[in-house]
């Protein structure tokens, strides 16, 4: 597996508000996440590690800093590029769902594939490989809304991994599951870090779910207060 920087920050700093209701959320960060790592964001609610993985998955732009996506400087580039790209190079599982709940599993599935072009034969192919690898193929023309919290997360996954992206970005994967289902959720997640190399970034205050993963980034107060690699993570 490679150990090539995927994804870095100098400096990093976001601020919300101005003069009396200034808040610093992220205070200079300066991170490298390698290819084809595990890593687990962890801190209390408010110390900013939502706003990490948000400025990381260029779903937000820093106050000032710099983001570099294999060594490349992201912060010139303009929306359409930038949609673009994190459409191509990522994937995203959110504790919502996020899903058409009255649309079929398939058509949710297929929405990463839609936005960059794809062709309709080659979107159907590609979300039924997808399904397949969360072993929900079988539920392609149901409505998202007739699924089980579990399902419903799974075939976020499958869309998530659509594109085949280089991250996939989670956060708090597991929070609305119960503990059995959580497991399952875990165990797919890992597994297709470890079998296809794509880099698996999870934010979450589990402390169980982040030493399973091979890096732990601990932030308190807009810093990094800790960034250790986890003894007993996920074996590789």
């Amino acid at each position: 597996m490679t150990t090539s920087s995927l994804l870095s920050t100098r400096n990093l700093k976001k601020v919300y508000g101005k003069r009396d209701t200034k808040f610093e959320a992220l205070r200079g960060l300066n991170l490298e996440i390698n290819a084809g790592e595990s890593v687990a964001i962890v801190g209390k609610s408010g110390s900013g590690k939502s706003t990490l993985m948000h400025l990381l998955a260029l779903l937000d732009k820093p106050t000032s800093g710099e983001i570099t996506l294999n060594g490349r400087s992201t912060s010139k580039l303009k929306n359409r590029k930038l949609n673009r790209l994190r459409n191509k190079e990522f994937g995203f599982v959110f504790q919502s769902f996020f899903m058409n709940a009255n649309d079929s599993v398939l058509n949710n599935v297929i929405l990463p594939l839609k936005i960059a072009g794809i062709s309709r034969r080659e979107r159907r192919r590609r979300a039924m490989e997808a399904l397949k690898v969360v072993e929900l193929d079988d539920k392609a023309k149901n409505k998202a809304k007739d699924l089980s919290g579990g399902q419903k997360q799974r075939v976020c996954i499958a869309r998530a991994i659509v594109n085949n992206p280089k991250v996939i970005f989670a956060d708090e994967p597991t929070g609305n599951l119960d503990s059995a289902t959580g497991d399952k959720i875990e165990k797919l997640l890992f597994d297709l870090n470890k079998e296809k190399g794509i880099t698996l970034i999870i934010v979450t205050h589990d402390e169980e779910l982040a030493a399973k993963c091979k890096r732990q980034i601990r932030i308190a107060d807009g810093e990094i207060v800790e960034d250790a690699k986890t003894k007993k993570g996920a074996k590789k």
